[in-house]
């Protein structure tokens, strides 16, 4: 057994386990995200915040493991009872074998806990003795069969781990699929990159301003973040800003712009961002964050596909919507969510979100393109289509004078980050970024 989770099991009971289970049904069934079925389901209940982190390690860990659980759930129960006839049943199994396997609950807990949440439920009751009788045997049986699994073919989707073998080859596959599998740690971008950041525990220099933790707890209750000191931002996702290079007093305009990093990042360097983005909602999050770290940006909710600024701007960066393959490490739902079919329209989506910031660079100005993703479509091969259909724009390439690591640079002169690098360190996304120069 390895791994633990994020609070300890001994405070929590049968409520934890079925906002797990909840949770799950959620993700597996109705295609949501983690992030969004837990606040909802967070929100309906009374759950201590003890007892929540234990309900969400739960849902996580068996996100993270979904494949290698279900494999090994269905090695002991060839044919899973059908959902509109056993209700929460596997649900209740996977979760069951992930405290059993990878959250080191003691067996007589996590099994008592998965008889006690089918006898709960009118559906589920009638395969108590099924639930039982697994759980027993996982706890028995499941670390050896566990050893003997292909677990980094197991934990990603046939569609996306044959993608990643022919682009990156198998072994580099094998070793993003590996790192999507210890919880991630916490990065922070500090305001002031002189922040000496002496009050965190334990805190790891990833670059100037840039800060990681292990086992942070809630970030409301990190020192400085009532102040306004910093942001919550992956180390990759703080590194496509930093390719415009010095924006002090110019104007930026942030396309795409929430979740807000990058606008935080622009706007603490001393630019004039204008911050777009499709959904209001999503905008309320950059204006709380701005306030609370005393920044100032123009927000305004368009479709970057139609909005144009009253000038073209010296500097355009468009965090494209993707697939997010790139971020699986810090959201493991995303195999289970994602299809094939995402690809192709994030692709289209992508194709014209970039005429779109082409026409908004002024002449001799900057346009940086960024992704989360893994897939060569929504990275390199757009920008090369791109410069095909423009050519007015030249990839003004990064060189060792680029204020990121060597290693991140491609041949082409791109930013490649991939979840596998820097693992020794807790790794990062998966992220590309061109720098484009429009022609004078």
């Amino acid at each position: 057994m390895s791994g633990s989770p994020e609070t300890s099991p001994s405070a929590a009971g049968l409520a934890s386990r079925q906002a797990a289970v909840a949770i799950l049904s959620q993700v597996l069934r109705r295609k949501r995200p983690l992030d969004q079925a837990a606040a909802e389901i967070l929100a309906a209940s009374s759950l201590a915040p003890r007892d929540w982190g234990f309900a969400r390690a739960i849902a996580a860990a068996s996100l993270r493991r979904f494949g290698q659980l279900e494999a090994l759930i269905r090695a002991f129960v060839p044919k899973t009872p059908p959902p509109h006839k056993a209700g929460p049943t596997l649900e209740i199994l996977i979760a069951g074998a992930a405290e059993l396997l990878f959250l080191n609950v003691p067996a007589h807990a996590a099994v008592d806990a998965a008889n006690k949440l089918a006898q709960s439920d009118l559906k589920a009751v009638h395969f108590k003795a099924l639930i039982n009788a697994v759980l027993r045997r996982v706890s028995i049986e499941g670390p050896s069969l566990l050893a003997q699994q292909d677990a980094a073919a197991l934990n990603v989707p046939d569609w996306l781990f044959e993608r990643w073998i022919a682009n990156y080859g198998e072994a580099r596959a094998r070793l993003i699929a590996d790192a999507h599998l210890p919880i991630p740690p916490l990065d922070l971008t500090l305001k002031a990159s002189d922040d000496p950041y002496t009050d965190f525990s334990g805190a790891a220099h990833q670059a100037p301003g840039r800060v990681r933790l292990k086992d942070a707890g809630k970030i409301e209750n990190l020192p400085g973040f009532q102040e306004g000191r910093w942001w919550v931002q992956d180390f990759a996702a703080s590194l496509p800003a930093t390719l415009l290079g010095d924006v002090a007093g110019r104007t930026i305009i942030d396309l795409c712009a929430a979740p807000g990093g990058k606008t935080l990042q622009l706007a603490s360097a001393g630019a004039r961002v204008i911050s777009v983005d499709a959904v209001p909602e999503r905008l309320v999050l950059i204006r709380d964050n701005l306030a609370r770290t005393k920044l100032s940006a123009e927000l305004i909710a368009a479709d970057a596909r139609d909005w144009r600024p009253e000038a073209p701007s010296p500097f355009v960066l468009l965090d494209a919507p993707c697939t997010a393959t790139g971020t699986i490490r810090r959201h493991p739902d995303l195999p289970w969510l994602k299809s094939a079919a995402d690809l192709v329209n994030a692709e289209s989506l992508q194709s014209e979100l970039l005429d779109a910031a082409g026409a908004m660079t002024a002449a001799g100005g900057t346009l940086v393109y960024a992704v989360c993703s893994l897939e060569p479509e929504e990275g390199f091969e757009q920008v090369e289509s791109f410069l095909r259909r423009r050519t007015d724009f030249v990839r003004s390439e990064l060189g060792p004078d680029a204020a990121v690591d060597s290693s991140f640079i491609t041949p082409k002169g791109d930013l490649t980050t991939l979840p596998f690098y820097r693992a020794d360190k807790g790794g990062m996304d998966g992220f590309y970024a061109a720098r484009l120069k429009r022609l004078l």
